[in-house]
């Protein structure tokens, strides 16, 4: 196989939403993504989920508000420990996300595409199991990979399954909820906060980035110095093995040699 034939398209993360995967690999065009498993946005990504989430637990908000006010008091926080926290999506993010909140000492379950595989969860379940499973969950992580399969998963009737109380978190893509019901869950107070670093309409996220139940954040959760050293390393790395004809790492296709020469 002559590689020089083909392009090659190299996401520097490990979204790919936004390439037609489809149509590249028509053109003869190699499509990789990073791994966030070794790329640093794992680490960096479960790092803010984990943030987010103790923010929410402990009302970090209402109590910095309280000290703005002078009232040395409150709020009563929730402790994580014997919590049990659901996580969605149990790929590199998700992973990362259960090695961290193990130490707190929840009870960890977990849903994802293929159960079988298993993960550093008590409990694991295919997404026919998500309802079931967000019941039980004092608290639920979005870590899922989003592709148009699972758009709007967190809909009115998952929101309705969790538990009365429950705090949500949401760190992988604003396209997985349905954000009309999840600002309808807040209101009526059955979800009891969120942690949101992504929105549908980014970079205007509108009134649920404002929500006084809502903590926000303007999808930053890969934005480390280390995720950015990590990702520009195996970026460089998996070009320049392209450019020396060697078949591309961490591709999502497998073109065929493509119908047209390729610009120069």
């Amino acid at each position: 196989m002559d590689i020089g034939k083909f392009g090659l398209v190299q996401q520097f993360g490990v979204g790919l939403e936004k390439v037609d995967v489809a149509a590249a690999t028509d053109r003869g065009i190699w499509v990789a993504r990073l791994p966030g498993e070794l790329s640093g946005n794992a680490d960096s990504v479960a790092e803010l989920a984990v943030l987010h989430l103790l923010a929410l637990s402990r009302r970090l908000d209402d109590a910095r508000q309280n000290l703005r006010d002078g009232r040395w008091t409150g709020p009563v926080g929730t402790s994580l420990s014997g919590q049990t926290v659901l996580i969605v999506g149990l790929g590199a993010i998700g992973h990362a996300v259960a090695t961290r909140l193990a130490p707190f000492g929840v009870r960890l379950a977990g849903i994802r595409a293929n159960p079988e595989r298993g993960g550093p969860v008590a409990e694991i379940g295919g997404p026919a199991d998500l309802h079931r499973l967000l019941g039980s969950a004092d608290a639920v992580i979005c870590a899922a990979m989003y592709d148009r399969s699972n758009a709007g998963m967190f809909d009115a009737a998952a929101f309705a399954a969790m538990r009365s109380g429950a705090l949500f978190v949401n760190v992988a893509r604003g396209g997985l909820v349905d954000e009309a019901a999840l600002l309808a869950a807040l209101d009526s107070g059955h979800v009891a906060g969120a942690g949101l670093d992504v929105f549908k309409g980014e970079p205007r996220p509108g009134p649920l980035a404002r929500h006084p139940r809502v903590i926000a954040t303007p999808h930053v959760g890969a934005l480390t110095g280390h995720m950015l050293s990590q990702s520009a390393q195996l970026f460089a790395r998996n070009i320049q093995r392209w450019a020396d004809g060697q078949v591309p790492q961490w591709t999502v296709n497998h073109p065929p040699a493509p119908r047209r020469p390729l610009a120069p």
